[in-house]
């Protein structure tokens, strides 16, 4: 595995949790939106992010692991900068979608970037609902890489979520 991380110390809280530079860098985002459409078997996930400067990229990132999962050729919404407010409602409203918030603070010189990973009920995966099995997927260096480009999934920007009713 290139730039390995030390999963037992980041791979917590709900997602990913650590300094960048350092404890943290973009390929984890690509690692952990893999990861999520495998554990979780989804066929689409909602993405978006607070719009520090650092954290777009690992949004890019995590959205492209994502479509590159094996065979799920994941349908990924990227709502891009929203409040984790919109970001949650949406992801209620369009149930059966697991989703993912980051997130960074600080500067460039110390920011602490966060990836906190939903399942498809809305609730941040834990030790019990994926969470442990990500962690071991990184570790192991066995994150999922894609079968073929006809199961390569696609990325929806979304330039706002919908209010109600449904988008597809």
């Amino acid at each position: 595995m290139l730039n390995p991380i030390d999963t037992a110390a980041v791979i917590r809280d709900g997602g990913a949790v650590g300094r960048y530079p350092g404890q943290l860098h973009e390929s984890v985002a690509w690692w952990l939106g893999a990861c999520l459409v495998v554990t979780q078997q989804a066929r689409s996930i909602v993405v978006a992010h607070n719009g520090h400067p650092v954290i777009t990229e690992f949004a890019s990132r995590l959205c492209r692991g994502a479509i590159n999962a094996l065979h799920y050729a994941c349908n990924v919404r990227h709502m891009g900068h929203q409040t984790e407010e919109r970001f949650l409602t949406t992801l209620q409203h369009l149930q059966g979608a697991p989703g993912a918030w980051l997130s960074a603070a600080g500067d460039n010189g110390a920011t602490t970037v966060q990836i906190q990973l939903y399942n498809a009920e809305g609730t941040l995966l834990d030790e019990t609902n994926g969470l442990a099995e990500i962690r071991r997927l990184i570790a192991e260096d066995r994150v999922p890489i894609p079968v073929n480009d006809q199961a390569k999934g696609t990325i929806d920007v979304w330039p706002s979520a919908p209010a109600t009713g449904s988008r597809s």
